[in-house]
């Protein structure tokens, strides 16, 4: 296993939009292992593959309170997406930055996981939040992209500083 590095908004990079996985072999296991370190590292509940730089569609979560959930997303679909709830959320690849996010309460999401299998998951709280943002990350999104222009620019702004005095 190793440690990947994560991207940094407003890294370029953060906007593609990831690719379908064709084939779920060892590479993809690998890949999955390797977020999986580096999300526990960084420490976070979610990670999608765009986060490190490699543009598939693949996403790893573990909402547990004892690193012992860990779920593997391939090819993850949003198919429902029922109420409405508003959080806090916070990213890996926007450090420090925390804001309210407007997401659907309850999401069924279709997916493949590790062996090939589909399978299909009902989740909600927390669980349906962290879906959804990493899903977004599938797509070429970031959380501040649903936030007001004035307040992306002031968080690009914050970054931007917190760059300079850590450099």
């Amino acid at each position: 296993m190793a440690l990947l590095p994560i991207l940094r908004f407003p890294d370029i990079r953060l906007k593609k939009v990831a690719a379908p996985v064709v084939k779920i072999d060892d590479s993809i296991r690998q890949l999955a292992g390797d977020m999986a370190e580096t999300m526990y590292e960084a420490p976070g509940i979610g990670l999608a593959a765009t986060q490190v730089d490699v543009h598939k569609q693949l996403v790893i979560i573990d909402v547990s309170e004892d690193k012992s959930g860990l779920m593997v997303f391939i090819n993850p679909r949003l198919e429902r997406c029922e109420g409405s709830q508003e959080g806090e959320e916070g990213c890996l690849s926007v450090p420090g930055i925390y804001e309210k996010v407007e997401r659907a309460e309850r999401v069924t999401v279709h997916y493949m996981d590790l062996e090939g299998k589909a399978q299909t998951l009902v989740a909600e709280g927390l669980l349906a939040v962290c879906l959804q943002h990493e899903l977004d990350h599938l797509n070429g999104k970031v959380f501040v992209d649903h936030l007001s222009q004035l307040k992306q620019t002031r968080i690009k702004s914050r970054l931007a500083k917190q760059a300079r005095v850590t450099a």
